[in-house]
Order: structure tokens, then C-alpha cells, then sequence
């Protein structure tokens, strides 16, 4: 991989509109955009075509973090497969078999990513949500499940991106919260640099308001992808 496709934008915007425009002035300086749910919710299915159709350089990573029960996954992963997505993420919690299924119905065409643990979450909120493990716990466990089950890759804080490559190897690591030196840290809290992501392990990053917020938003995301090269 190159250094621009090693770099997620994250096109969170209210409607399909504001993300056309957005990718027009992105498409040269990213290697992927990403969907998520709020966009997803008000446009649907058709602004990943319209992106697909308009973008056809820049794949599309549908970030959905779905969790439901083994059958209801396989028909929107299904969905998902047919809208020629790379990536689509789920939920790595409910175990290998509920990975595997999702893996069996994306084949070879769409990469399943396993969610590990939101990087909105610390110590506390694990502990809140009934959790007896820590962040890190957590996400060393749940990408051993994800490599057992065949995911592509896993998401994960680049805090935990050492005990991910030494149970993982092989997946792609993709990393939210990512915030260039100097950024707000906004509402992330396990978040890291550019370079020190990469230089950890990360395969793939993910940048939303510090490219989108910028005043010049190409030359944010080509500062980004000049950090990668270097690190």
C-alpha cells in the first residue's frame, strides 16, 4: 500500500449533498472514504452508489458497526456486498461464530472489520457497561476472535495496536481517533498521532474532523498522508 490509500476520510456529514462536495475536494488526497451512520441513516444505499459511480478510484469503507443475530447479519452484509463496498465494520462482542457467519456471506469481495472497543470508550465506561476487563483486555480478546474467524481486519485505538499485532498479525489494523499533533481531542479518548499509528502497526487510518474541519481540507488530508510516508 501506498501512503494516500492508507488513509480513511470520514465523510460525517448530515446529508449526500455535503458529501459529494466533499469528496470532490478529497478524491485526489484520500485512498478511501468512509460512510457512517448518520450519513448512511439519511441518505441509504444511495450515496455509497453515488459515490462508487462518481469516485471509482477511492474505495468506500461502510462503517455500520453492526450487531444482531447471525441470520439478520448475513442478509445486510449481503446488501452491503452488493454495493461494492472494501470494508464493513461489525461488532466483534458476540463471539467467533457471529464473525465467521459474517465473513461466510461477504467472501471475497467485502472485508469484514471487527469493531474491538469504540475509542470513545476508557477504563470507566468498559467498567459502566459491565465489563470486568480492561480497554486493552478487551481488545486483545476480541481480535484473537476476529483472526479466528477470518475477519479482514479489526478496529482498534493505536494504544492497543501492540497487543494486536502479536495475536493478529495478519489483519488489517484499522485506527479511529487519530489526531495530528496539536488537534482538538473533541469527544475520542484513546486517541494518537499519524506517524506513531503507523509506526505501531496501523495498516489503515481514519480522519474525520481534523481533514473535514480544516479550511483547506486537501491539504490537511496531504499533510496526513506526508506524515505516513515518513513514519
Amino acid at each position: 500500500m501506498d501512503a494516500r490509500s492508507r488513509l480513511i476520510v470520514a465523510l460525517d456529514v448530515p446529508d449526500a449533498a455535503t458529501a459529494i462536495a466533499s469528496a470532490e475536494r478529497l478524491a485526489g488526497s484520500v485512498g478511501m472514504f468512509k460512510v457512517g451512520l448518520q450519513l448512511f441513516v439519511a441518505e441509504g444505499p444511495s450515496v455509497v452508489r453515488s459515490l462508487r459511480e462518481r469516485f471509482p478510484d477511492v474505495d468506500i469503507f461502510l462503517d455500520l458497526k453492526l450487531h444482531d443475530i447471525p441470520n439478520t447479519m448475513r442478509g445486510a452484509i449481503g446488501a452491503a456486498r452488493r454495493l461494492g463496498c472494501r470494508f464493513i465494520t461489525v461488532h466483534a462482542g458476540s463471539g467467533v461464530q457471529h464473525l465467521r457467519a459474517c465473513v461466510e456471506e461477504a467472501g471475497d469481495a467485502l472485508g469484514i472489520l471487527a469493531v474491538t472497543v469504540l475509542t470513545s470508550q476508557d477504563a470507566q465506561a468498559c467498567a459502566e457497561a459491565g465489563h470486568t476487563r480492561s480497554p486493552a483486555e478487551l481488545v486483545e480478546l476480541r481480535a484473537r476472535c476476529a483472526a479466528e474467524a477470518g475477519c479482514a481486519g479489526i478496529v482498534c485505538s493505536g494504544q492497543e495496536l501492540e497487543r494486536v499485532q502479536a495475536v493478529a498479525p495478519d489483519l488489517f489494523k484499522v485506527v479511529p481517533g487519530i489526531r495530528p499533533a496539536g488537534s482538538a481531542v473533541g469527544d475520542q479518548k484513546r486517541v494518537m498521532t499519524p506517524a506513531m499509528a503507523i509506526a505501531q502497526g496501523a495498516t489503515h487510518l481514519v480522519v474525520g474532523r481534523p481533514i473535514m474541519k480544516a479550511d483547506d481540507p486537501a491539504a490537511a488530508a496531504s499533510a496526513i498522508v506526508n506524515e505516513i510516508a515518513s513514519a
